[in-house]
């Protein structure tokens, strides 16, 4: 065999996400891209602010001298001062420089902090439904995912988190704004599980962490303010990026928050640094950094995303739809009218619709709908979602 049994294996479980893109793709060139309705993938189809375009103008026209040259393996010096005073504005802690780490996207935040803190063997907790290349980043520092089960909501349930954690236990990795959900989980969740992971720590007589995957944090909805999970437990560690809230995936630009009031917060930071290295992501994009660093409460038009859940929610639940009405990010997770989900899911692609069944994603039965699209596309695949929800409702009868 050519390849590692352990990839071979991966790549026969591949990612649903990628796997309904590929195919779209295919649609699209025997039917026109103009055609095809695609939710399948969460790529962000608004443009980045005025302000970081500005930005980006000034720095070409007047280049720092040496500005594409490495850096320090955390990051520039001043880019993490800006983040770190962000942090300290938001949270009320004193956060400084050194508790920042400049990381390629959140998916290399990631990694690189499993990488410094999983031994051979330790468990990840994660609740499901979830991101499915969680599954990947814990695998590949050696953990292993335990998945616990949200409630029928699909908000956060301390509780089952708190009878998942044993002695194998190293850290809980939450995502909110939560892909493929969208729901926020809210300020009574993180206070519980707050309480949860220092009485466990106390308990089993080791540090539990807290990984929270805030991609999503600037895209919320109604008003909505999200907790600051930094304020629950010391132990926490936030992962994040840019490519939402500035519309930047394609620059993989993002970085590490450590809580500076966990205990043992310098080794976990040189560790973090030193995984960030060694994992070959070497730096955070140059550019990049020097560009988002006076942009931390700068974002896109969230009500634009807003406006589109909108549409989506309310003409999908008048076609018979059931779903929990997403509170942030740019995804919908509505219950297949049949069990199958893959086979709805099919449905709705002969009808050249793409979305992605929730297997996909740890739950069967639902599927997901990434919105982040223009407009015109969720208006021209309406009848088609109206045609399927009609044509499984007729064969209950």
């Amino acid at each position: 065999m050519a390849i590692s049994k352990k990839v071979k294996n991966a790549l026969n479980g591949a990612s649903w996400v990628r796997r309904m893109f590929e195919e779209g793709e295919e649609l699209k060139r025997l039917y026109g891209e103009e055609n095809i309705f695609d939710f399948s993938l969460g790529n962000p189809n608004l443009e980045p602010p005025a302000s970081l375009k500005k930005a980006l103008k000034a720095l070409a026209d007047c280049p720092i001298p040496g500005m594409h040259r490495y850096m320090p393996n955390c990051g520039y010096s001043d880019t993490r001062k800006a983040i770190a005073e962000y942090l300290k504005e938001e949270s009320g802690l004193p956060f400084d420089e050194k508790h920042v780490v400049m990381t390629v996207g959140a998916a290399g935040g990631l990694n690189v902090v499993l990488k410094a803190i999983l031994d051979e063997g330790e468990e990840v907790i994660v609740p499901s439904p979830y991101f499915m290349e969680f599954k990947s980043y814990i695998e590949n520092c050696g953990g292993e995912i335990r998945l616990v089960e949200t409630n029928g909501d699909f908000s956060l349930n301390p509780s089952e988190i708190e009878k998942a954690i044993g002695v194998k236990t190293k850290a809980i990795l939450i995502n909110s704004p939560n892909n493929p959900t969208g729901v926020v989980y809210d300020q009574a969740s993180f206070e519980k599980l707050g309480k949860v992971l220092k009485n466990k720590s106390q308990e089993l007589g080791k540090t539990l962490y807290l990984i929270t995957d805030e991609a999503y944090r600037r895209i919320v909805f109604d008003q909505i303010r999200l907790p600051i999970a930094f304020r629950n437990y010391p132990h926490t560690i936030r992962v994040t990026s840019h490519s939402k809230d500035l519309s930047l995936p394609g620059e993989r630009i993002g970085y590490v928050a450590v809580n500076p009031l966990c205990e043992e917060v310098d080794e976990l930071i040189s560790a973090i640094v030193f995984a960030n290295r060694t994992l070959g992501f070497v730096n955070a994009p140059a550019l990049m950094q020097r560009l988002v660093a006076p942009l931390q409460k700068n974002s896109v038009n969230i009500r634009e995303y807003e406006e589109k859940r909108d549409l989506f929610y309310n003409s999908l639940t008048a076609f018979g739809y059931e779903m929990v009405k997403p509170q942030g990010a740019f995804y919908l997770f509505p219950k297949a009218p049949i069990e199958d989900d893959v086979a709805f899911v099919k449905e709705l692609q002969s009808k050249k619709i793409l979305t992605v069944p929730g297997r996909g994603f740890g739950k069967p039965g639902y599927f997901r709908i990434a919105y982040a699209v223009d407009k015109k596309v969720i208006e021209g695949a309406l009848p088609g979602f109206k045609e399927a929800a009609e044509k499984y409702r007729a064969g209950k009868r």
